[in-house]
């Protein structure tokens, strides 16, 4: 039996977690709160990020790194984007030599600009070749009511991804390996702050063809980013691209989306951030993501008007006049 430790107990890990025990793995969880690691093992449920789902009995929880990493196959990373590095100076010796390292965040590092992936390298020391990056439309609440979705497991070595693949494949999640890491990172950080603009724009009383003409332009930004980061155009096409960016772009589940929607209705990211007592990534790694694009040249529009409003301030009314008034181009270009 594959042994899994999840580090990380939010609504996704949470949700993944799941995925593997029913998958055949064995999982144990590490919670950053003892009274969730204890709510997990004796209760077998979450109820603060997933309130409607049971835990299978195979999956317990723990406070300790350490005892949560111990023999582990696969240590899946599932802690904030922006917490990766501090977490793992904390107890990134845990990650074993042999042990395939899963990545499940969206987002880019603020000061560095470096993908998760190129943080789990530097800040554990782990071989590329041993990391693999889950990615696509894998909405937690879904997932956890085993709604049938897929995603893309994505890594450089084809025996890594091909064991988290494996051991992640149920009748309700089906994963596709892919060799594409910059890619399957770039779409899943940048998606977010497109839903970030989808949001706002709803949240302004904009309609269906706003909707479409920013999921669209936001889809042919992200992949203009990524293949200058030297990533495959053809990613952009599947589950780590168009497909991420629909569900989180359409749905109320998506926190992105929700928190545009709010300050689409005229709150400021303080008043939103007290109102749902947590942040959406994209309002943290707007910021990076824009030092990222401009370092390699890539012309990001709709990353920059919605760094202008979460971190300058700037009406999101103000964002249709900085996209709209933009000079006249090929659509391909």
């Amino acid at each position: 039996m594959t042994r899994v430790t999840v580090f990380g107990s939010g609504s996704w890990g949470t949700a993944y977690a799941a995925v593997l025990a029913d998958a055949g793995c064995d999982v144990t969880m590490w919670c950053r709160r003892a009274e969730v690691a204890e709510e997990i093992s004796s209760e077998h449920t979450n109820r603060g990020y997933l309130a409607d789902l049971v835990l299978p009995q195979t999956v317990r929880a723990t406070h300790d790194p350490h005892e949560a990493g111990e023999g582990a196959d696969i240590c899946v990373l599932a802690v904030p984007s922006q917490t990766l590095r501090d977490n793992l100076g904390s107890w990134g010796d845990v990650l074993g030599a042999e042990s395939v390292v899963v990545s499940l965040m969206k987002g880019i590092e603020l000061g560095t600009t470096k993908r998760m992936s190129e943080v789990i390298h530097d800040a554990a020391s782990v071989d590329p070749s041993r990391i693999v990056v889950v990615s696509g439309p894998n909405l937690a609440p879904e997932i956890a009511a085993k709604q049938p979705a897929a995603a893309v497991v994505a890594s450089t070595g084809k025996l890594a991804r091909a064991k988290v693949a494996e051991a992640s494949a149920t009748p309700y999640f089906r994963p596709y390996t892919n060799g594409d890491v910059v890619g399957t990172e770039i779409g899943g950080a940048v998606k977010n702050v497109i839903a970030l603009a989808v949001g706002m724009a709803k949240g302004m009383g904009m309609g269906d063809n706003s909707m479409a003409s920013l999921l669209t332009r936001g889809l042919a930004e992200t992949a203009r980013f990524g293949v200058r980061l030297g990533a495959d155009p053809q990613t952009f096409l599947g589950l780590a691209g168009v497909g991420d960016m629909v569900a989180t772009c359409a749905s109320p589940l998506s926190r992105n989306y929700s928190f545009g929607f709010k300050l689409g209705q005229g709150m400021t990211v303080e008043e939103v951030v007290a109102d749902t007592r947590q942040t959406a990534e994209g309002v943290k790694s707007c910021e990076s993501i824009l030092a990222l694009a401009r370092q390699v040249g890539a012309d990001v529009p709709i990353v920059e008007a919605v760094e202008a409003v979460v971190h300058e301030g700037r009406n999101p009314k103000d964002l249709v006049g900085l996209l709209m008034t933009r000079a006249l181009k090929h659509e391909r270009s």
